[in-house]
């Protein structure tokens, strides 16, 4: 499984598709700029949603559910990059983070 830890995909730039795997409510409460969210719940539901062509950085809190869903999507033919220690190590490391529900 591909991985990645947060200080390199930091160094890719907001041009990276960032993947956030946690439920909706957890999302809502810290987030990456510019993540989608799409639910590890529901991902099975959600490829579409998602860039055939590039590479997809996969997040959840700590790295574990988003190794499951990695996994999962590289057997869907996704070319899927795990975010190692997740949103928390994000944080730990002085990256960006959002909090609250997100501002239309």
């Amino acid at each position: 499984m591909k991985g990645i830890s947060v200080n390199e995909l930091a160094a890719l730039g907001r041009g990276a598709s960032i993947v956030d795997v946690r439920e909706a409510d957890e999302y809502a409460e810290a987030r990456v700029p510019d993540a989608k969210n799409l639910p590890l719940s529901g991902l099975a539901s959600s490829l579409g949603d998602l860039p055939p062509h590039r590479p997809v950085y996969i997040m959840c809190a700590s790295g574990g559910r988003s190794a499951r869903a990695t996994a999962f999507l590289a057997e869907q033919g996704f070319d899927a990059v795990n975010v190692l220690g997740g949103i928390t190590e994000w944080y730990r490391n002085g990256h960006q983070v959002h909090f609250g529900p997100e501002v239309a």
